[in-house]
């Protein structure tokens, strides 16, 4: 099992910044990978954002050139920089591990609202 500390969600207005922040900790010594997901009501679960142990980044079209990922292995902390937001970003912003198994867990989210 992986706990999870998420932190950083609010509410912003269209065209401001956010940064998450989420510290794993538990059954983490084989993480291959960490990243952020988002949940919007009534809509699939997709990825924004990935970075690999090696610093290896890939990002959803949405969230390339305004989010930046980061991590601090040391610290196993994944962090989301998120700029120039926009209304259609509100949702729940879950943080994952992904294991080398191919196993991967969830923290419970924290939201983000984009709006005037």
């Amino acid at each position: 099992q992986v706990q999870f500390v998420e932190s950083g969600g609010g509410l912003v207005q269209p065209g401001g910044s956010l940064r998450l922040s989420c510290a794993a900790s538990g059954s983490i010594s084989s993480i291959y990978a960490m990243g952020w997901y988002r949940q919007a009501p009534g809509k699939q679960r997709e990825l924004v954002a990935r970075i690999t142990s090696g610093g290896q980044t890939n990002y959803a079209d949405s969230a390339k050139g305004r989010f930046t990922i980061s991590r601090d292995n040391a610290k196993n902390t994944v962090y989301l920089q998120m700029n120039s937001l926009k209304p259609e970003d509100t949702a729940v912003y879950l943080c994952s591990v992904l294991h080398r198994t191919g196993t991967e867990y969830w923290g419970q989210g924290t939201q983000v609202t984009v709006s005037s």
